[in-house]
């Protein structure tokens, strides 16, 4: 496998990766990336990190990417945590490459020091303040776009939130029907409170669907299982009729799930609540590599309680559509040696 390039913008970083020169080698299961030419190492990396997660996105198979650079980029890879050292060179694993904050997150933040505090009886660390803008982006290579999430923040979000809570198809569902007043308080309520992240998914920059990032201790879910410190929860209304389908699903699912292990490394598991009886969103998770691991009663429905873990996401590489099939391709092992 032979192939040069300059490759261009990557999704978080600048129009200045376009500069960089890079060729491929090697084999589908052990490419190299060949940096062409001295240039600046932060530049370089970012370029390498592009190429690397177009190897990577929809390929189970990659086992390992070679790098051939100079020591400054390769030390850019290696504190970025993306690649480690190998004899005397650096090689990209893609279980490292996906849990690169810096490559997706616009903002990537370090981990919050762990105070632990109690609210309304339950015992949890300090969360963050509240992030603003994109959160989170990548290239979604089947459909060709860029998805994005990113918090309400803008003019008209709000209104398009209200929209959508008032469809009968998201009602249905979310039961939050009301005003336009009445959704701009419950928008404003959850962007007051940490433990809570009101979010757009927007593909191309056009909004989708509304996503309700919250920490499962200390939501209503947390009572009700063994929850961890750093274990989170999701909600999500469709609000686009035309992002609908299993390549929209394949897209902005393991996008979000992936978004929230990057956001805190210390999260190991991500839960949902879908009403037991939704079949087809029940099926859905599974497909996408969720458990169902309980079922639990609220006032207003009977839930199944569905769980990811880090270990499972990583090491199945469930950001690669179909990868939690049962027929799917077996997977190399995520630490070659």
């Amino acid at each position: 496998m032979t192939d040069a390039s300059r490759p261009g913008t990557h999704d978080g970083g600048t129009d200045d990766a376009a500069r960089v020169s890079l060729a491929l080698d090697g084999t589908r299961e052990a490419p190299v990336i060949r940096l062409n030419g001295p240039g600046d190492p932060a530049e370089a990396a970012a370029a390498i990190l592009a190429r690397a997660e177009a190897l990577t996105a929809a390929d189970t198979r990659v086992l390992r990417i070679g790098v051939e650079a100079d020591p400054d980029t390769a030390g850019r890879l290696l504190a970025l945590g993306a690649a480690r050292r190998i004899g005397g060179g650096v090689e990209i694993l893609p279980g490292l490459l996906w849990q690169c904050a810096a490559r997706w997150l616009p903002a990537a933040r370090p981990p919050f020091p762990e105070l632990f505090t109690v609210t309304q009886g339950r015992r949890h660390p300090l969360r963050p303040e509240t992030p603003a803008g994109t959160v989170y982006a990548r290239t979604i290579p089947w459909l060709g776009r860029r998805l994005s999430f990113r918090t309400l923040t803008e003019p008209g979000d709000v209104i398009l939130f209200s929209t959508w809570m008032n469809d009968p198809r998201v009602a249905a569902v979310w039961q939050e029907t009301g005003t336009l007043e009445a959704h701009a308080a419950y928008i404003a309520q959850l962007q007051a409170d940490p433990a809570t992240l009101p979010l757009l998914g927007c593909l191309d920059g056009a909004p989708f669907g509304y996503f309700e990032l919250y920490w499962a201790r200390e939501s209503r879910l947390g009572p009700l299982y063994e929850s961890g410190p750093y274990d989170r929860g999701w909600h999500v209304a469709i609000g686009d009729d035309a992002v609908r389908g299993r390549p929209y699903l394949s897209a902005w699912l393991p996008s979000l799930m992936h978004y929230l292990f990057l956001d805190e490394p210390r999260t190991q598991r991500i839960v949902g609540e879908p009403r037991a009886d939704h079949a087809q969103q029940i099926w859905n998770l599974h497909a996408s590599g969720f458990a169902t691991i309980a079922t639990v009663d609220f006032p207003h429905k009977r839930a199944a309680l569905v769980a990811l873990s880090r270990a499972h996401f990583v090491r199945d590489r469930l950001w690669v559509p179909g990868a939690a099939a049962a027929d799917a391709a077996p997977r190399p092992p995520s630490v070659p040696v």
